[in-house]
């Protein structure tokens, strides 16, 4: 006679096997043998029915190298998980990056407050309305025409920079030597802060060095435990659900006490738009030229659609904390790849004086030069006129390529209910990533990838051009094609909306350096980039020591 328990048993079995053979179809057989992603190569065995490869390369930092060296043994378009694919071709890119795909989940740890910003928006429409409200404030006819930034940029390098500089090479200066990734990234913090707040509520890093230094440790600690939040975002819910965390407490606190600083700078700017001074600090140093863009655009995006415009419930309603997190977003950004991008330049002229004696020859040639003249103060030159120097420009552009400081992966999302990627049809929902890391080390654009080499952004525009491994020959097709391939801003209508600025601070603050100094390496240890999506030195440091240009001491 059967027992109840045998009678349970017997009635639970069937269906517990069923669940358990579902389960091993939908998880293995099917993403393994029958998904249309099986016709795309996998980087590893395990990756059409398991994340567990690529996952482990991002928890141990070093998901750049290691999707770089899949795409050199499977091709340009593999399989890294059961629903994810790495492209690295310019014509996936194009597909991916110009035909308007959303962006993945991933982004939305650059909330800020727990308002998204333009950089987080996921869909395409929201972030096409975000970016409209400051685009042309960033746009590069707009960047060389402002008074605002203008007289901006006259106060961080006459008053902040170039002092600091004739004070390291003072003789009573010890040791001569300068932490200049360190000093860039304060350089470039306080170019984008004064052009988003307004010169008097800049961050004044330069000459705050103690809590400069405070503020980079906490942005190391924020930027440093991401993992979780970003690719296992539900493990990290239900762990919170249990009183746990698998990020330490301390990085919270980082990230309170950054959003606090920056809350407080968009506040103060905020109250000097709505009173008295807001109309008369219209084109002076004083400018919140970004903060003044953004609230314009949403009073008028308030204004045209009202309730029913897709930002009601976050820009209109939250108006104080969008503003906070969308400049939030812009200055942390600005700072540390720009910062990272002029560590590395400097890094690389100081190993050559005579690429440095070219550089400085072309930068005198401006007219006006950013000579110092004898009341210790530089003339800013004309901003078309910098942007045309073809050296300077070739060493920018070379630095950005071979230590992109964004160079990790940007996913995105495939849309529904599929698209087509090179020869494979790809299903909606599939994560897809390109690389700058990868796409920049391509060696049919970019010969000998892994070395420094400036003149290749300059060999079009010479005679050994036609004399180049180029197969063609022609040098305006090899000009294309390393265009092509450069991708350090990323492309498409979400590309960097700040690459017009960054290129623009950059020039300038190389050109005031190298117009009158000379620069030579004390110590880099721990130079070597780090493999992350927004990679730095390992070291966090880079010690240089400078002089004055030996043919202007003669000069003066």
């Amino acid at each position: 006679m059967a027992t109840p328990d045998n009678v349970s048993f017997d009635l639970y079995l069937p269906a517990v096997l069923f669940l358990a053979v579902a389960f091993f179809y939908q998880y293995v057989i099917y993403p393994a043998a029958f998904s249309p992603l099986c016709k795309v190569p996998s980087a590893h065995w395990s990756c059409s029915f398991s994340p567990a490869w690529i996952l482990w390369a991002r928890f141990k930092s070093r998901e750049n190298r290691t999707l770089h060296a899949a795409h050199q043994r499977r091709g340009p378009i593999v399989r890294v998980g059961p629903n994810e694919l790495s492209v690295n071709s310019v014509d996936a890119v194009k597909t991916i990056y110009q035909g308007g795909f959303d962006k993945h989940q991933w982004y939305s740890v650059f909330n800020n407050y727990g308002v998204p910003c333009t950089f987080s928006a996921a869909h395409s429409k929201h972030h096409s309305l975000r970016k409209r409200m400051v685009s042309h404030v960033y746009s590069k006819s707009y960047i060389h025409a402002s008074p605002a930034l203008a007289t901006q940029a006259d106060i961080i390098i006459n008053a902040r920079l170039l002092p600091l500089l004739r004070k390291s090479i003072s003789h009573t200066q010890q040791p001569h030597g300068v932490d200049v990734h360190s000093l860039f990234c304060a350089t470039a913090m306080d170019f984008i802060s004064a052009y988003c707040f307004g010169a008097c509520r800049s961050a004044n890093f330069i000459r705050n060095r103690a809590y400069r230094e405070h503020w980079l440790s906490l942005y190391t600690t924020r930027k440093g435990y991401a993992f979780f939040a970003q690719e296992l975002p539900r493990f990290e819910r239900a762990l919170a659900y249990l009183g746990l965390s698998p990020t330490p407490s301390w990085v919270g606190a980082a990230n309170r006490e950054l959003e606090a600083w920056c809350k407080e700078l968009s506040d103060a700017t905020l109250r000097h738009l709505e009173g008295e001074d807001g109309i008369a600090s219209i084109d002076t140093a004083d400018d919140p030229v970004v903060v003044r863009s953004l609230l314009a655009g949403i009073d008028k995006e308030k204004k045209v659609s009202g309730i029913a415009s897709p930002l009601y419930a976050t820009a209109i309603r939250q108006r104080e904390l969008s503003a906070a997190s969308e400049i939030f977003d812009h200055i942390l950004a600005g700072q540390e790849t720009t910062g990272v991008a002029l560590t590395y330049l400097s890094y690389h002229l100081s190993q050559s004086l005579s690429l440095q004696r070219e550089l400085r020859s072309e930068l005198l040639s401006l007219a006006p030069n950013m000579r110092i003249c004898e009341d210790s103060k530089v003339a800013l030159p004309d901003s078309k006129q910098l942007d045309s120097l073809p050296i300077l420009h070739a060493v920018i552009m070379e630095t950005v390529r071979r230590y992109a400081p964004a160079g990790g992966p940007e996913p995105r999302v495939a849309p529904a209910p599929s698209c087509r990627i090179g020869p494979y049809e790809v299903p909606g929902g599939v994560r897809v990533s390109a690389s700058a890391y990868s796409l920049h080390r391509d060696e049919t654009a970019f010969p000998d990838p892994e070395t420094w080499d400036h003149t290749r952004w300059l060999r079009s525009a010479t005679p050994a051009a036609a004399a180049s491994d180029v197969d063609s020959g022609d040098g305006s097709e090899m000009e294309k094609d390393i265009n092509r391939h450069f991708w350090g801003f990323s492309s498409g209508g979400r590309m960097c909306l700040g690459s017009n600025f960054a290129m623009h601070d950059m020039k300038l603050i190389v050109a005031a350096i190298y117009s009158n100094y000379t620069s030579h390496i004390v110590d880099d240890a721990g130079i070597e980039q780090t493999d992350a999506y927004t990679g730095h030195p390992r070291g966090n440091s880079l010690y240089l020591r400078f002089e004055r240009a030996g043919d202007l001491i003669r000069v003066m």
